[in-house]
């Protein structure tokens, strides 16, 4: 499972070398704080693809960051649970994470050392910026279950997800949006194992089926502080039914059109070789219209 995109910020930015880790984690980089170097925006496999540059005003996304100060301490299991599930497939972080696992000119990108990064709503910036990443309303419910224990849900444990904006690029990495940091935030799962979070529809940009990533860290906030201690890193394929809705429907994902067009489950380079079940449990279901909003909810299994 080989993607190319995703990474990103962090405090401390002296910390030197870091290393680029194994293929399955294939990372391209990444970016220094503040002076990062403009990428080119998504194209290719897993490279930020289109023009548009993001608005700071967003039909529907006043940005109220809702930080949960939920408790780091270590995941457990609680009674309730899903009534089937497997285990998700580790897949890529792709080379924008920001999660301190790839480095550019000697910095490491992360902001999972930022405060701030415990939010729900993730649509606007939160490091030195305030701009609101424009698009389609997403409201995301997010299940956590340990596949050992009867699909039991994992109390506790913090999920960091970020994902690419309406013209396809990652914030802290896409050119013209290298001072941003939105569609980025951590959450704690709570008793029933579920996180929430406000964010936008991604885009489509060349060479991936739209998608969302994210990173589990079972021993919860305390140890969410960099993608190489994430229990699970894996992506949510997006509902074909709703990319379609949204990028013919609403003009600020008018470049996604063509790139979805060109691409499809089975040739994406991450979720290609995936199994049916597999991609079943990956693709959230969703509800609700453009001028509404979007809701959706996934399930995601880990092995405790």
């Amino acid at each position: 499972m080989n993607d190319d995109h995703d990474r990103g910020l962090a405090h401390d930015l002296a910390t030197l070398g870091e290393r680029m880790i194994g293929r399955r984690r294939a990372l391209a980089f990444f970016a220094s704080a503040g002076t990062a170097a403009a990428v080119a925006a998504c194209g290719g496999d897993d490279s930020s693809s289109g023009s548009g540059s993001s608005s700071s005003s967003s039909s529907s996304s006043s940005s109220s960051s809702s930080s949960s100060s939920s408790s780091s301490s270590s995941s457990s299991s609680s009674s309730s649970s899903a009534s089937s599930c497997i285990a998700d497939p580790t897949e890529t972080n792709g080379p924008y994470p920001a999660d301190g696992t790839n480095t550019s000119s000697g910095a490491t990108s992360n902001v999972l050392t930022q405060s701030g990064i415990v939010r729900s709503d993730i649509r606007s910036s939160f490091i030195g910026s305030s701009t609101t990443a424009s698009g389609v309303q997403l409201d995301l419910v997010l299940q956590l279950v340990d596949v050992n224990s009867g699909c039991a849900a994992i109390e506790g444990a913090a999920i960091y997800i970020w994902h690419c904006d309406a013209a396809g690029k990652y914030s802290l990495y896409s050119s013209g949006v290298t001072t941003e940091s939105y569609l980025r935030g951590v959450q704690v799962t709570d008793s029933s194992g579920k996180v929430t979070f406000t964010t936008i529809y991604p885009a489509c940009y060349s060479g991936r089926w739209p998608h969302i990533h994210f990173e589990v860290f079972t021993g919860g906030l305390t140890s969410a502080s960099t993608g190489r201690t994430a229990s699970l890193i894996s992506q949510l394929a997006m509902p074909a039914a709703t990319n379609t809705a949204v990028f013919t429907g609403d003009s600020r994902y008018t470049a996604s059109i063509a790139n979805y067009n060109a691409i499809s489950l089975s040739s994406d380079n991450v979720f290609g070789d995936n199994t049916a079940a597999q991609l079943a449990q990956m693709t959230p279901t969703i509800t609700g219209s453009l001028s509404a909003g979007y809701s959706g909810s996934a399930l995601i299994g880990v092995a405790l």
